[in-house]
């Protein structure tokens, strides 16, 4: 299932798609937009946000389960994506189940992540940054800051590998999704041009239909 006005920002940690979302969301009258990210703000997400910054650790399944209970929240609770999306907004999110796909695989193989990710819809936009891991945590290392426990330069490098199968699993089981694949060690400028004429695009396309 596709979710209509649902865009997605997916890369390894470091790949810039935060930056670039808020570059994208100042494109927009803010009433007409709606920014998210996982993990959430809710209990869940916070939760999960602890763990990350190595407060206490977790079995990759159970890990697997906490980021699948959240992106549930996330899209079916008050004031989430289909909410939003029923609203008219455009709803951009920086990451989805393309992550939980490529970093819980990690720690606990393919099954269960792709079982518990099967049933939430599809964005209908997916922009997968693409850049390598040693680029990604040397801009990670210099925006200061506490490092998380995925944020490891042999770590990201299998996650790398992971994202291009997955990407490239969806090009051709899930046409109907659009995949673009930018290449996040170009300019900001540059990939800022490409994904607001891309959006634009489609939202011409909408206003048409």
């Amino acid at each position: 299932m596709i979710l209509k006005n649902f865009i997605v920002f997916e890369g390894i940690d470091g790949a810039g798609t935060t930056t670039q979302i808020k570059k994208l969301a100042e494109s927009f009258p803010p009433e007409s937009i709606f920014t998210t990210s996982e993990p959430t703000g809710n209990e869940i997400g916070k939760f999960i946000r602890r763990m990350l910054k190595g407060d206490f650790s977790a079995d990759g399944k159970t890990a697997a389960y906490l980021f699948a209970a959240d992106r549930c929240e996330h899209i079916y609770g008050a004031g989430g994506i289909e909410e939003a999306v029923k609203s008219g907004k455009l709803v951009i999110s920086d990451r989805y189940i393309f992550s939980s796909l490529a970093y819980q695989s990690i720690f606990c193989g393919t099954e269960l992540p792709n079982l518990l990710n099967s049933p939430f819809p599809l964005p209908e936009l997916l922009f997968y940054f693409k850049i390598d891991a040693e680029t990604a945590i040397s801009r990670v290392a210099k925006r200061g800051g506490q490092i998380e426990i995925y944020e490891k330069l042999d770590l990201q490098k299998k996650i790398a590998e992971r994202f291009d199968e997955i990407i490239d699993e969806y090009k051709s089981r899930s046409p109907e999704m659009r995949i673009i694949t930018i290449n996040a060690k170009d300019t900001p400028e540059n990939i800022s041009n490409i994904i607001v004429n891309t959006v634009g695009d489609i939202s011409a396309v909408q206003a048409d239909c």
